[in-house]
C-alpha cells in the first residue's frame, strides 16, 4: 500500500506521539479547537543557492477548521459562490484593487486562498496587479463544468510545502485537528510526508528531523533521532 509506505517513520512512534497529543488536548481543554501541525527542518540543503522547491498535496481528510476563500469570477460563478456562501469580486471590483494598494493588501490579507473564472485568470495579474502573487495567494482557476464546492473543499484540503525565506530550513504545515481519529491523523501524516519527500532533491537525506504538535501543546519528534 503506497499510502502506508513511511519506510524511515516507526508507526510505533508516529501513533504513541499521536496518542499522546490527544490525550493532552482533552485533559487541558482549551476553548478553540487546536491544530496539528507537522513540523519540518531538513539538512543538506543550502536555501540560499539551492533550487527552491514547492508543493502541494490534497489531503484525505481536511486539516483546517476554519479556511476562508474568495472568488473572483464571472457572472455564473459569482451566482455559485453566492449560493455557497463564499466571498466573491467581479472583475470591476478587481480594477479596483490595482488602484488602491491598501485595499489590495488588505484583501490578501484577509482570506486563505483565491480561487478564479478560468476564463479571467490570465488577465488577472493585468487587472489587479501582483498583490496576491507577492502574498503568495494567486488563484486556482475554476472553469465553468467545475463543481465550485468540490473546487472549495479541495482547497480547504491542501497543504502547501515551501521555504518561508532564505534564511529558514523549517517549515510547518496543518494536518489536522486534534478531535480527528489517530487513524485519519495517521494517514493524513503519512500522506504529507511522502510529498514532502518527493519534492526534495535528496529525498530523506534532507530531512533532518519531523514533529508534531498540537496549537498549544509540546513537540513530539516522530524523526530524527
Amino acid at each position: 500500500d503506497k499510502r502506508n509506505n513511511m519506510s524511515k517513520i516507526n508507526l510505533e512512534t508516529l501513533e504513541a506521539a499521536l496518542d499522546e497529543i490527544k490525550k493532552m488536548s482533552t485533559e487541558k481543554k482549551r476553548n478553540f479547537l487546536e491544530t496539528v501541525e507537522l513540523q519540518i527542518s531538513l539538512k543538506n540543503y543550502d536555501p540560499t543557492k539551492d533550487k527552491r522547491f514547492s508543493g502541494s498535496i490534497a489531503l484525505p481528510t481536511c486539516p483546517r477548521k476554519s479556511f476562508s476563500i474568495c472568488l473572483i469570477g464571472n457572472e455564473k460563478h459569482m451566482q455559485e459562490a453566492k449560493e455557497i456562501g463564499i466571498d466573491c469580486l467581479s472583475v470591476d471590483d478587481a480594477k479596483k484593487i490595482k488602484k488602491n494598494k491598501k485595499l489590495g493588501k488588505k484583501t490578501a490579507k484577509k482570506y486563505d486562498a483565491f480561487i478564479a473564472s478560468s476564463t479571467i485568470i490570465k488577465k488577472l495579474p493585468r487587472l489587479m496587479g501582483p498583490v496576491l502573487s507577492k502574498a503568495g495567494k494567486f488563484p486556482s482557476g475554476i472553469s465553468n463544468t467545475e463543481n465550485m464546492q468540490a473546487k472549495v473543499d479541495e482547497l480547504k484540503s491542501t497543504i502547501k510545502f515551501a521555504l518561508k525565506s532564505k534564511k529558514t530550513m523549517c517549515m510547518g504545515v496543518p494536518i489536522g485537528q486534534v478531535n480527528l481519529s489517530t487513524e485519519d491523523l495517521r494517514v493524513n501524516i503519512v500522506m504529507a510526508v511522502n510529498k514532502l519527500v518527493s519534492l526534495l532533491k535528496k529525498n530523506w537525506q534532507n530531512v533532518k528531523r519531523l514533529y508534531i504538535k498540537s496549537t498549544m501543546g509540546p513537540s513530539h519528534r516522530i524523526y530524527g533521532f
